[in-house]
């Protein structure tokens, strides 16, 4: 793709929430049938939500509204870990298929958390 690259393609945190999504929809290939439009459903709609709110808070202009967006963005992330879970538990995926993911899972919070941790000291130093 060529043209702009808007900021939070530039993001580390963002480029890996977007990976994060193309794994968690293969792993959802090994549901039953019946859950495509339920659990399934939701999975999608939090993982997605993960770089969505990333690249949302991105293009907000105050610090306290990006860290919102990432705080969303990390209850989506932990939303679909949770998710991940239950269908192991489930069995409708293996706990094996989510221990490969999990380091992107772990790579993802912990690079969200430092951005907002970050954006946080920042506008800190503003108010000081």
């Amino acid at each position: 793709m060529t043209g702009i690259i808007y900021s939070f393609e530039k993001l580390n945190v963002w480029q890996e929430a977007k990976k994060l999504v193309v794994d968690v929809y293969n792993l959802l290939d090994a549901f039953p049938k019946f859950e495509k439009y339920a659990l399934c459903d939701q999975i999608r709609r939090a993982v997605v939500s993960v770089p969505s709110n990333i690249a949302e808070g991105s293009g907000r202009r105050s610090l306290k509204e990006q860290i919102h967006f990432l705080e969303i963005a990390y209850g989506s992330l932990m939303e679909t870990y949770n998710q991940l879970l239950i269908a192991i538990d489930l069995t409708y995926i293996s706990e094996e298929s989510v221990e490969n993911i999990k380091p992107r899972i772990d790579s993802v919070a912990k690079m969200i958390n430092g951005l907002s941790n970050s954006y946080a000291e920042k506008l800190n130093g503003l108010i000081a």
